[in-house]
């Protein structure tokens, strides 16, 4: 049996939301804050699709 990495909706939506929040301000510092936040939304979500936020059994 072969097992399958984890991946969820929870840690994408949290990803992006976060990615855009540090992306808008990063982007502020840089003197762009809309491109910060579309940058930040597509690496917070990357990097947070593979995060398991808990058990998707609730008991």
């Amino acid at each position: 049996m072969s097992r399958k990495p984890h991946r969820n909706g929870r840690g994408l939506f949290l990803g992006a939301v976060l990615g855009a929040v540090v992306g808008y301000f990063a982007g502020r510092l840089l003197g762009n804050p809309g491109w910060g936040i579309i940058l930040g939304t597509l690496a917070g979500a990357a990097l947070l699709y593979r995060v398991n936020p808990g058990s998707r059994r609730r008991r």
